[in-house]
């Protein structure tokens, strides 16, 4: 079960930390604001939901240190994923092994909610939340990335982002 709970905005610890509040968020409040969470034990089941949802095309990615030529490489990397940001496009990702975190922004609150993605963990962010990724200090996942068409990376950051027309039916799809 995904982890998932405010965060503590505290930005003078490294954000690979769990920055965790003690105040917890709920599967309810998650769909509320437009995440959908799945606990899949198997990858027959994973590929039944892309189905269900019609997801075409897939990848694996693999973010480790070794990934990178060296740590400030990775951390630069990582600093670009940590900005906060939209895509056009839903978000979609299945742990398959090692952690990381998802930050959502709230539209309501405007708090951070941070969830914890582990092994078996499907996470899909609706298009046009504002959000932003971190591994854990283990500097480890390796995640299947799902795409309803051919995958596109645009990420558009806040606040230039804020009367994009994917933001503007995101919030009205949630009631804002």
């Amino acid at each position: 079960m995904v982890k998932a709970y405010i965060h503590d905005n505290d930005s003078s610890v490294d954000f690979r930390e769990d920055h965790d509040t003690g105040k917890p968020v709920s599967l309810e409040k998650l769909e509320q604001i437009g995440l959908i969470y799945r606990k899949f034990d198997t990858q027959e089941e994973v590929d039944q939901f892309a189905q269900d949802r019609d997801y075409k095309n897939r990848d694996i990615v693999n973010i480790t240190v070794n990934s990178f030529p060296d740590e400030e490489t990775m951390i630069s990397k990582l600093n670009v994923f940590y900005a906060e940001h939209l895509h056009e496009d839903e978000e979609i990702r299945y742990c398959l092994d090692g952690e990381g975190f998802f930050d959502v922004r709230d539209p309501f609150t405007e708090e951070w909610i941070r969830c914890r993605v582990q092994k078996g963990d499907l996470l899909v962010l609706p298009a046009g939340i504002y959000h932003r990724f971190t591994l854990t200090s283990d500097n480890y996942i390796k995640a299947l990335r799902l795409f309803k068409e051919e995958p596109k990376w645009l990420a558009y950051n806040r606040p230039d982002a804020d009367d994009n027309r994917y933001r503007q039916e995101y919030l009205t799809q949630v009631g804002l």
